[in-house]
């Protein structure tokens, strides 16, 4: 219908929009598909580099704080611990304490991480499994690991033996229901397409679950790991009053006693020195060579 015969009908004709052509100006360097980064972007780019400064800020933040504070019996300045964890390096065996602390909690972890892997397997492949696997957790996940101590020390006497059943407790139960939530996790079609293979029992665990629910099972044992520092020196610290040796607990609760405040200082530094290897070295390691080579996690 054109506009004259719309004007006859009354309406209204909508006025015609005049053409006209617009140039394009130039973009210059915003609309760059790609421009050279500048140092600070580069420097900023570089993981290692940003948590170092982390770190960086967090002694001056120490230093500071101890400085105005001045009770080095209560605080001491992070300059202080540097020298009292330089000391206990080179003239009190503090490497050697380190390395029975490392030698007890690896064993406890080892034999925890294949106790988890048997279990959820169990849980997995059969339903009195699965109720085996959730009746244990809800009894024992919420015990902390440090109240089966005094027990420890009645069945296994004082020693490593006790060490190491109260870190396997530790890491057993956070570790087998990561595991467990990332084998439940795993798609059906995978499932279905490993038993069109013909995998059963343990190879259907170990090369279609365990793969499928690495992410899962790789947070498990950075919890555990965490788990199991933290059950060692609470319970090397009261292994060290019971028979007067033992490792990093035992270099702490010491010094303690004898008010080298600087000393418990260097003793914790150690111990978060040991944790920031595994996690950035050990775990980082594992996490590139498998989810991320995998391409499932970013």
């Amino acid at each position: 219908m054109t506009g004259l015969t719309l004007a006859h009908q009354g309406r209204r004709v909508p006025p015609i929009r005049p053409e006209y052509e617009r140039t394009v100006a130039t973009t210059g360097p915003i609309g760059d598909v790609a421009r050279p980064l500048s140092l600070w972007e580069r420097i900023g780019n570089i993981t290692a580099l940003r948590r170092f400064a982390v770190l960086a800020a967090v002694a001056l933040l120490w230093q500071i704080a101890a400085t105005w504070q001045n009770n080095p019996l209560m605080f001491p300045t992070f300059t202080a611990t540097v020298t009292a964890l330089w000391d206990g390096i080179w003239r009190e065996n503090l490497l050697s304490m380190a390395w029975v602390s490392l030698s007890v909690l690896l064993k406890g972890y080892a034999i925890a991480v294949v106790l988890a892997v048997l279990l959820t397997s169990f849980a997995v492949s059969t339903r009195i499994g699965n109720d085996v696997l959730a009746t244990l957790t809800s009894m024992f996940n919420p015990l902390p690991a440090i109240a089966l101590l005094p027990i420890a020390m009645l069945w296994f006497g004082l020693g490593a033996v006790s060490l190491t059943f109260v870190l396997v407790h530790a890491v057993l139960w956070p570790l087998a229901l990561n595991t467990h939530a990332g084998f439940t996790s795993v798609s059906e079609t995978l499932r279905m397409a490993g038993r069109n293979y013909g995998l059963r029992g343990i190879r259907y665990v170990v090369t279609m679950l365990i793969p499928a629910a690495f992410p899962a099972i790789l947070t498990g044992l950075k919890v555990g790991w965490a788990f199991a520092w933290r059950t060692l020196i609470a319970a090397e610290l009261v292994f060290g009053v019971s028979s007067g040796k033992g490792g990093l607990g035992w270099f702490i609760f010491q010094n303690r006693n004898e008010l080298y405040i600087d000393k418990v200082f260097a003793g914790l530094v150690t111990v978060i020195l040991i944790g920031l290897v595994v996690e950035n070295v050990v775990f980082r390691w594992i996490e590139t060579h498998t989810v991320r080579k995998w391409g499932m996690v970013r």
